[in-house]
């Protein structure tokens, strides 16, 4: 830390934050023919103590969307943030092939999601009303008739898993 006034007396950790989220930024990221592109979103910035403060602490956290395994991809990050930050990989949710069914539309979609995590399920479908577009949003909604309709094409698919 050191005062603002004589920013050369520290070593601002915003600084050399943003360098580092700079070159993830500008990182090529994997893409697969069919699947689409990994995405990079930055979620999470902290930092410093106050305006008239060079900074000691800052951290940011973010969430790439996988669409393969990771390790190049965490090879890569590492390289890019070199000594400027601390690099902790907290959190991995793999790509996923979803069971489809005859007659269902499918979709690739840019999200991910917990079915990973709930192996003892069985064989799982993600389905479901709404728009991932308005998803986490102030305007998140999901239409009235589209419920309705779910509740009928949740019937008709365990009427035909069942069968």
């Amino acid at each position: 830390m050191a005062h603002s006034a004589y920013p050369e007396l520290g070593e601002s950790a915003i600084d050399k934050l943003l360098e580092a989220l700079s070159g993830l930024r500008a990182m090529r990221l994997p893409e697969a023919e069919g699947i689409g592109s990994t995405t990079l979103n930055i979620g999470l910035i902290e930092g410093g103590r106050a305006p008239n403060v060079i900074a000691d602490k800052a951290r940011a956290q973010l969430l790439y969307r996988l669409i393969g395994p990771s390790d190049q991809l965490k090879r890569e990050i590492l390289q890019a943030v070199g000594d400027l930050a601390q690099v902790d990989f907290v959190l991995e949710i793999p790509l996923v092939r979803l069971r489809t069914l005859d007659g269902l539309p499918t979709m690739i979609a840019a999200f991910t999601t917990d079915i990973p995590a709930l192996s003892n399920w069985g064989e799982p479908l993600l389905v479901g009303p709404g728009s991932i577009h308005v998803a986490h949003t102030e305007g998140e909604y999901v239409e009235k008739e589209q419920l309705h309709a779910a509740v009928d094409l949740y019937c008709s698919i365990a009427r035909r898993l069942l069968s």
